[in-house]
This record gives C-alpha cells, sequence and structure tokens, in this order.
C-alpha cells in the first residue's frame, strides 16, 4: 500500500477512534450472573462511570500511538505487529464505549485533544528507531495493565459487566507487553518511565471527570 492511501487509511480509522464508532471483533467479554446482582448504588455508578471513561480515553490513546507507530516504521513485519495490536485495543475502545452508554454517559469530551498527543508521541518515538518504539510500547502496556489491576480493585465486586471488560482488556495489555518484548524491546530507562507515569496520571485524573 502506498504511502498515501495508508495515510488515507489511518486517518479514517483515528476518526472513527475519535468519534467512538469503532466495532469490535470480538463480543463484549460477560460472567454468568444474575441481572439484580448488577444494580448499581448511584455513587458505585458515578464512579464506574468515570472508571470506564479513563478506559475509552486509553483506548483512543492506544490507537493513536498504534497508527503512529505503524507510519513510523519501515519494517514490515513490525508494522504487522502494531496492526495486530491495534485491532485488540478497537475491541477495548468498543467494548468501554458500550458499556459507557449502557451506563447513560459518554467518552470524554477532550478525546481529540488526547489522540493528537498521542499521536504525536507514538511517532516521534517510532523514528527514534525501532527498537525504541517496541521498548516504549512495552512500557505503556506494563503501566496500563497495572493502572487496570487498580480498577479491578477500585470497581464494585457486583459490577459484573465492567469487571469482565476491564479483565479481558488486563490480559490482552499484558500480552502485548511480552510481544514487544518477544520483538526486541527493552526496560526503559527510570527518569522515562516516571514521566509517562506522571503524564498518565495527569490524563486519567482529568478524563475521569471530563
Amino acid at each position: 500500500m502506498v504511502l498515501i492511501d495508508r495515510l488515507i487509511n489511518e486517518f479514517d480509522r483515528g476518526l472513527q477512534a475519535i468519534l467512538g464508532i469503532t466495532r469490535a471483533t470480538r463480543p463484549v467479554p460477560t460472567f454468568d450472573t444474575n441481572p439484580a446482582d448488577m444494580l448499581l448504588s448511584l455513587q458505585e455508578k458515578r464512579h464506574v462511570i468515570g472508571l470506564m471513561r479513563v478506559n475509552h480515553v486509553g483506548e483512543v490513546c492506544a490507537q493513536a500511538l498504534y497508527q503512529a507507530q505503524k507510519l513510523a516504521t519501515k519494517d514490515i513485519l513490525l508494522r504487522d505487529a502494531f496492526a495486530h495490536a491495534q485491532l485488540e485495543e478497537e475491541d477495548h475502545l468498543a467494548w468501554t464505549a458500550e458499556r459507557l452508554s449502557t451506563l447513560g454517559s459518554h467518552p470524554s469530551l477532550l478525546n481529540p485533544l488526547w489522540y493528537t498527543g498521542a499521536f504525536i508521541i507514538g511517532f516521534c518515538v517510532g523514528k527514534i528507531g525501532d527498537k525504541t518504539s517496541l521498548s516504549f510500547m512495552a512500557e505503556t502496556e506494563w503501566q496500563v495493565e497495572n493502572h487496570l489491576n487498580n480498577h479491578l480493585e477500585s470497581l464494585p465486586l457486583h459490577d459484573y459487566e465492567s469487571r469482565a471488560i476491564v479483565n479481558q482488556m488486563r490480559l490482552d495489555e499484558a500480552a502485548h507487553a511480552q510481544a514487544a518484548l518477544d520483538s526486541g524491546g527493552v526496560e526503559l530507562s527510570w527518569p522515562i518511565r516516571k514521566a509517562m507515569s506522571v503524564c498518565a496520571k495527569m490524563m486519567t485524573t482529568i478524563a475521569y471527570y471530563i
């Protein structure tokens, strides 16, 4: 595929991610439960909405990162690896959007900003080199996995729908991190990891409310 075709294709996917019209290729994860067990109080519902909005923002950023890294690399195999991970992240994007809709809420109003920032970061990292790009991917997925573990602890125990989604996302992110390591990624230095963590904390704090 020539560069202009790739750019048009990724631009279209980016718009879909921002607008929340991405479709999942896998069904929404579920647990076999009684619907009566999933009733949430108003306070619990607000908290779950905040957490799922944060998760949706994370998936918007994941789309932007993988799109940018695909465009930055000249390695066809690496491009395919990013595309595979991106496809699974699209499932996450659709699942979290559907859960927000079910809860009567909406994704972050700042999604265009989150997407743009993540795309710029992903492209710059990708242009440094493939090894750096893979290392950044691994660290990003590790941090997301940790963040999802915290969400599993914070979500109401009887919110089986949200917990099923977050649990499957966590498993997928761990697999993406391992794939990045297997492809040549290494652990980033502490200052870079800390900077990434601080930026992620700022984003998730804002996205919880907006």
